[in-house]
């Protein structure tokens, strides 16, 4: 942004910035060399001398917050926060990397196993297998509880490659199959005089998970089409695996996203009238095609700003001398995109909401401590 010499800046009204403070207040210039003005400048008194009060105002950040969704479908989502601190916006991101719970499998009994796949191997896979459902229904599980239905998901696993046919057999996720009924393991322990009585396994369920109205008419499952292992001819798998109820800051298996992140919207203005060569110059130049070229009339043609949501700011639209004076980048401070791509587990809009609900519990304890 060019300098302004101080004895030009125009006589302004009182509770008013000047252009020039008013963008480096609210944009991130996006430079040739560095992006500057990257701070947020949040002193309620750095504005006092123009008789401008910069505190937050409450009323004033209702009016101005919204969200708006741009994509939705049963994987990702993708919305704007519109009118929040980037702090605001990065507790978002870490609550719905690590702190939002999900059923994973935790614990693996192999009862044989002569893949080339060592076990612990195999035990890692499998815990990194997305299982398809609500984790709101089912309870942590501490050190002292003992595994029933309410806090534990049975999954058992038996495929063997017939040695007859030579040929590979490929293990997937899909192979494994839900227990509603809990292990079928019986513990080693187990010496039970009475034949007549139960077997104790290594769960206790009081009753089957498919009698829960939550799960009649929709059994629990894992993400399809994941390879876990693949079987010469003659070696089979036969375990057993227990899902429990974690967050992703125990470990990168309860995270319910695959990502999620965010950016500040990109703002691209043209300084100059853009026309014919240049203008055709600057749509070559850019490689996400954030530039167009508009039919003026007359033989005269001049580049428009079509996608600035498109920009990645990789700034070759400015890399030659003299296209920064044409071209100027810059990104929204208060205007985040923000994409939320899930695992399954949960869509992600619910994912969000649930995000909301945790940052709302952080906050009232914040305020329960204070006062």
């Amino acid at each position: 942004m060019p300098k302004i010499p101080l004895f030009d800046l125009p006589v302004l009204p009182q509770n008013r910035l000047p252009l020039h403070l008013q963008l480096q207040k609210t944009r991130v210039f996006c430079n040739n060399d560095a992006p500057t003005n990257t701070e947020d400048i949040t002193y309620s008194g750095a504005y006092a001398a123009l008789g401008v009060d910069n505190s937050l105002k409450l009323d004033e950040f209702r009016n101005n917050f919204k969200v708006k969704v741009i994509k939705l479908n049963e994987e990702d989502m993708e919305f704007d926060l519109i009118g929040i601190d980037a702090s605001i916006a990065n507790a978002f991101r870490r609550i719905l990397i690590s702190e939002l719970p999900t059923m994973a499998i935790e614990k693996v009994l192999v009862a044989n196993s002569s893949s080339v796949v060592q076990d612990e191997v195999l035990a890692h896979r499998l815990g990194l297998i997305p299982i398809k459902v609500d984790p709101r229904l089912f309870d942590y599980m501490s050190e002292n509880d003992v595994p029933n239905e309410k806090n534990s998901i049975v999954f058992s696993l038996n495929i063997k490659c017939d040695r007859k046919t030579g040929e590979r057999l490929t293990v997937y996720s899909h192979d494994l199959k839900w227990l509603p009924f809990g292990s079928e393991y019986v513990l080693p322990t187990e010496n039970s005089s009475d034949p007549s009585s139960k077997p104790k396994t290594y769960t206790s369920f009081t009753s089957s998970q498919d009698s829960f109205p939550e799960f009649s008419d929709n059994p629990i499952t894992v993400t399809p089409g994941i390879i876990i292992s693949k079987l010469g001819p003659g070696q089979e798998i036969e375990l057993e695996a227990h899902a429990v109820k974690g967050v992703g800051k125990t470990h990168a298996k309860w995270s319910p996203v695959a990502t999620a992140w965010y950016r500040m919207l990109p703002e691209v203005v043209l300084l100059q009238v853009i026309e014919n060569e240049d203008a055709q110059k600057l749509v070559n130049k850019c490689p996400v095609n954030v530039f167009d070229i508009e039919d003026m009339g007359k033989g005269v043609k001049r580049a428009t700003v079509a996608r600035p949501r498109a920009c990645t700011v990789c700034r070759e639209c400015i890399r030659e001398p003299g296209w920064n004076e044409k071209v100027a980048l810059r990104r929204v401070k208060d205007h985040f995109i923000f994409t939320i791509e899930s695992t399954g587990a949960l869509p992600p809009e619910v994912l969000f909401t649930e995000a909301v609900k945790i940052l709302e519990d952080k906050c009232e304890s914040v305020i329960t401590e204070l006062s």
